[in-house]
């Protein structure tokens, strides 16, 4: 445990380190452009190449390169499966150089057809120059997966640090130019560009450390049949759940200028925890789940298993409860600034009430997709995924018509709970000894435990309003003091409650923790 609490504490330690930078980027992004149409329309276009990155790279194919690159590694050697990792990054490259080009002819005639509303033809014109981004981030996310399956998580970790850099340095320089509303948006998709190539040649320099050496392998092998066998049931079930970002985004942009722009920001904000401390569990237990199915042992897995959804449910719950009751001073504090005023504040927060309710579900169905994963099984994630797609869509388009962008933001919170739900299930069934049963009581314990943490944060926020001090210094003081003290009292409570992984929790939580090495 105290290795795997290791590199999880690395890839907290770098993902903190991109998440603050993404919220610095944010906050500078929405301050310049505010939830305008031309912030939407960026936000619509950047979600094209973000889709096919969690299909072609972090996604499905991540995901079927893994228990693959595991057996390979375990039977062959490093060098063989390294072989293998060039049959694929070929085939890859290949597939990404044609999808770019025929989506930026086709987006390219839609925006100047005329056929177009204005705001669409933004959007469209905007894909079209954001589309190159998608090459650069699929091939990084597989190399990523590379560095992840030889024990290197630092560096493949870092890489969002340099695209939040390189956005972070083109705004600033397109302010500091003077630049104009459509001038900016336009600096932004340069720094998009820059930061993908980075995010691409970071992870490949370390991996050719570890004596990967890029070549041009195109003869197939056994062990890309089993890959594309894994793959092509992957792909439709990750295409499903993208399809889900895109269609609650293209529905937020049908009802105004501003939706999508405010429906982002909830989700990022609800994100912050989710990459913090979910992602990193997900990325660093994925590989050992895979190993331990590898070599067959099925205690080896459920252990694995059992201690990263504990570890998961036991951060993801106090974070969404703090979402949902200190949501409006979070908001204040960062991103009321600039042309981001009160009215778009009083907007997003009622999404992020409905986010943080939503994060444990997102939490426990990603790693439960990851523990289906492991054990090759990518059709079961499929037909959830198809589950999750039609109640997301209908329930959005019945939601979104009485309230708004909060109706999107509970669909997709909806879908969520059905996913966890589901894919538990199916899991369970599969493999007996990871039952719900199993994790009842620490989950019990840890709902209880944030309830308590909610009044807690509550009666603190009410003490808190009496004061009339300006915004920023009550939103300063409020945050600055709650999230802190509520951190102490939930792990008090789990104390009390004697709950199983709380060592390991607050070993990671000290982890990241900046200054507590």
């Amino acid at each position: 445990m105290p290795t795997k609490l290791k590199n999880i504490a690395v890839v907290s330690l770098s993902t903190v380190g991109s998440r603050v930078l993404g919220l610095l980027r944010d906050i500078l992004i929405f301050a310049a452009l505010g939830a305008s149409l031309w912030n939407s329309a960026f936000i619509l276009a950047f979600t094209l190449p973000n889709l096919f990155r969690r299909l072609l790279g972090e996604g499905a194919l991540t995901s079927a390169i893994v228990p693959v690159f595991s057996d390979v590694m375990e039977r062959e050697g490093r060098e063989r499966a390294f072989d293998f990792f060039n049959q694929v990054i070929v085939r890859l490259s290949i597939v990404l150089c044609i999808l770019v080009t025929g989506g930026m002819c086709l987006l390219g005639f839609l925006a100047h057809s005329g056929w177009l509303s204005e705001r669409w033809a933004l959007g469209s014109e905007l894909a079209v120059v954001l589309l190159p981004y998608m090459i650069f981030i699929c091939l990084a996310a597989i190399v990523s997966a590379g560095l992840n399956l030889v024990g290197r998580f630092a560096v493949a970790a870092c890489t969002p640090i340099l695209l939040n850099l390189a956005m972070i340095g083109a705004v600033a320089a397109g302010l500091f130019l003077e630049a104009e509303t459509a001038q900016l948006v336009y600096w932004l998709c340069g720094g998009v560009l820059f930061g993908g190539l980075l995010q691409l040649l970071a992870p490949a320099w370390d991996l050719s450390r570890q004596g990967w050496r890029p070549r041009l392998k195109v003869k197939a092998n056994a062990a890309m049949g089993e890959l594309w066998r894994l793959f092509l049931p992957g792909l439709m079930g990750a295409a499903i759940l993208q399809v889900n970002i895109l269609v609650s985004r293209l529905l937020a942009f049908t009802l105004d200028d501003s939706s999508v722009s405010v429906l982002y920001l909830a989700s990022r904000l609800m994100e912050l925890p989710l990459g913090i401390f979910t992602v990193a569990v997900v990325t660093v237990f994925f590989p050992l789940m895979a190993r331990a199915l590898s070599a067959q042992d099925a205690d080896g897995f459920a252990k694995v298993f059992l201690q990263g959804m504990r570890l998961v449910v036991g951060i993801s719950v106090p974070a969404g409860v703090g979402l949902c009751v200190l949501g409006e001073p979070i908001l204040g504090l960062l991103f009321q600034w600039g042309a981001f005023d009160q009215t778009d504040v009083i907007a997003t927060i009622p999404l992020i009430a409905i986010y943080g309710i939503g994060l444990p579900f997102y939490s426990a169905a990603t790693f439960a997709t990851r523990g289906l994963h492991a054990g090759k099984d990518m059709k079961t994630p499929v037909r959830v995924a198809g589950l999750c797609l039609a109640v997301n869509a209908v329930s959005g388009i019945i939601l979104m018509q009485f309230f708004g962008a909060s109706g999107l933001a509970a669909a997709n919170v909806l879908a969520a709970l059905v996913q966890a739900v589901v894919l538990w299930r199916a899991l369970s069934k599969q493999r007996p000894d990871i039952s719900f049963s199993r994790l009842r009581p620490a989950i019990l314990k840890v709902i209880g435990a944030g309830l308590l943490m909610g009044v807690f944060c509550a009666l603190g926020l009410a003490f808190f309003n009496q004061f009339e001090w300006s915004e920023k210094l009550h939103a300063g003081l409020t945050v600055g003091t709650l999230v802190p003290a509520g951190a102490a009292f939930y792990f008090g409570l789990l104390y009390l409650f004697k709950f199983e992984e709380l060592q390991e929790m607050w070993a990671l939580v000290r982890r990241v923790l900046p200054g507590d090495r």
